[in-house]
């Protein structure tokens, strides 16, 4: 009987172990599926596509790149098998026909053509214009109408225009932002002696200063803005009028086209160069369009930053809370109590979190900050506003209890004879813990380090109520005293996302955008984990001792 009762437990373990490996694999499975699912999209945003023209049985025409393809939709009673195809081709020319994308339908088409000298202009607004080139002009002048030979003067007139356009955007960014600077802190200054005024000679004195340093300013802003309107010029004097697959024309200025690409005569390595280049531009440019153009460099600045600050603050904080809990405290009802409400606060939904952050940091504390230090900049508010200090602050107090958790689990892997020995040998209580028991607890203080990156990185909802903004004019450092501006909103990965995905006019146009973004997120997210990591599997070589 034992012995069929064995054979039986053997048997029902055997099958759990089966179970459990199965659901391993599934899991692996869809965890490697959803990856290389973003990581295609992703990855074929910045690969250009051949641009086809597709000739209609009506007679019209269209040009653009084919991105899907797919059954047409069966009408009422028609076998849904018999439908044939379409294809969804981006047409671009959004200020000419309205809409980025069409469905055509393939059994509306005459036939499909590559014309060689077909062009995907890249401009600054109004997304992708695709097209042939018709004339080129300077001045207001014709120069040429052959194909060939504008794209022979469209070249160096385009490098010499990209070369101006970053002039143009440095002086506006770095010149125009310092005199901008001078004046607000002059008018900054200005308040403080109404607020605060000195003796009588001083005061009239310092206001002298103040005007001498506006009236310098000015004039400079004076300048800058002439050599802007010169500059502005010089970009809208060559132009380029482009004809669309129906005959429709358009003229672009040559200065306002970020990119100008013969889809149909570019070789491998033609592609390959224009995907690195574009893939530079989405991670260190500035976002244009609304964030679905360009860069998301000032999103991924914002994401590390804030991770970093909050990684500064929640470790210290949890480490000290988990050595108090596990090492000084007298343990009782009162600290059960308190693990118990640790372990509760990791189950509040982060949103909760975000309005004790605007309602004690920025309303709170920011306000009294305020009062008590930028009392010439109200009623505008310094910090008692969203900013990335009061967003990492807000996240810290959302992950303290990963930290606190994982901590307490590796002061208590260490062995007690570790702690006696040091004891034994005259150490303190504290010289014990901090040299001894504190670094053999480092590997499972970097575990928590790393689930509460790794959670701060993909959150949202929260920092939407406590500075993230879907815009950052400024990035939080910059070469202004003191250099790191943590009053300052902030962009963020996870809003940009959402963003361009849901709040965007044309999610077809930014889908693919969206799943660029994501693929970079992860890959944030793994770079750090990967660094942390490291350090860990480092210190637990040194410590030994660790059952971590």
């Amino acid at each position: 009987m034992f012995k069929r009762k064995d054979k039986a437990s053997a048997e029902t373990g055997t099958t759990f172990i089966w179970l459990c490996a199965g659901a391993l694999g599934l899991n692996i499975l869809g965890i490697g599926g959803l990856l290389l699912l973003i990581a295609i999209n992703g990855m074929g945003h910045f690969w250009q596509k051949e641009l086809v023209t597709a000739e209609m049985l009506d007679g019209s025409k269209l040009m653009g790149e084919v991105h899907n393809r797919e059954r047409n939709p069966p009408a009422e009673g028609e076998d849904p098998l018999e439908t044939g195809f379409r294809k969804q081709m981006k047409v671009g020319n959004r200020d000419v026909t309205g809409a980025d994308f069409r469905w055509v339908d393939e059994r509306q088409m005459r036939g499909v053509r590559q014309d060689p000298w077909a062009f995907v202009l890249e401009r600054l607004e109004w997304g992708n214009f695709y097209g042939t080139m018709a004339e080129f002009r300077r001045e207001g002048e014709t120069l040429a109408t052959d194909p060939e030979a504008i794209w022979k003067l469209f070249e160096p007139s385009h490098r010499e225009k990209r070369a101006l356009y970053a002039k143009v955007r440095k002086i506006e960014k770095k010149d125009i932002g310092d005199v901008n600077h001078e004046l607000e802190q002059l008018r900054l200054a200005e308040r403080r002696l109404a607020m605060k005024p000195p003796p009588e000679a001083g005061l009239a004195r310092r206001k002298a200063e103040i005007e001498n340093r506006r009236q310098a300013a000015n004039e400079r802003f004076s300048q800058i803005a002439g050599e802007l309107r010169e500059l502005r010029g010089q970009l809208a004097s060559d132009v380029v009028v482009m004809e669309t697959a129906d005959g429709r024309r358009k003229e672009i200025a040559v200065g306002t086209i970020v990119r100008a690409i013969p889809a149909n005569q570019l070789s491998a390595a033609g592609k390959a160069g224009l995907y690195l280049d574009r893939t530079w531009e989405f991670i260190f440019d500035d976002p244009r369009e609304s964030n679905t153009e360009g860069g998301i460099f000032p999103a991924i600045f914002g994401t590390v930053m804030m991770v970093f600050i909050m990684s500064f603050i929640v470790v210290p904080f949890g480490v000290l809370a988990a050595i108090y809990l596990r090492e000084y405290a007298r343990q009782g009802p009162l600290v059960r109590i308190v693990n118990i409400a640790v372990n509760n606060l990791a189950g509040v939904p982060s949103i909760v979190f975000g309005i004790f952050g605007l309602g004690f940091f920025v309303y709170g504390i920011g306000g009294s900050i305020d009062k008590l230090f930028f009392p010439e900049s109200l009623p505008t508010p310094t910090f008692g506003t969203g900013g990335i200090l009061w967003a990492s602050l807000t996240l810290a107090l959302l992950t303290l209890p990963v930290v606190i958790v994982a901590t307490e689990e590796g002061l208590a892997a260490v062995p007690r004879i570790v702690r006696e020995g040091s004891l034994a040998l005259g150490a303190t209580k504290f010289e014990t813990i901090w040299k001894v028991v504190l670094p053999a607890s480092a590997p499972a203080i970097l575990t928590g380090m790393i689930l509460a990156m790794a959670r701060a990185a993909g959150e949202v909802a929260p920092l939407m109520i406590v500075g993230m903004v879907k815009l950052a004019p400024s990035l939080p450092l910059d070469g202004y005293a003191p250099f790191i501006h943590l009053e300052r909103k902030f962009m963020h990965l996870g809003f940009h996302i959402y963003d361009v995905g849901f709040q965007s006019p044309n999610v077809e146009a930014t889908k693919p955008l969206v799943f660029a973004t994501t693929l970079l997120l992860i890959g944030l997210v793994t770079v750090m984990n990967i660094s942390a990591i490291y350090i860990r599997n480092r210190l637990r070589r040194k410590y030994t001792t660790s059952a971590v």
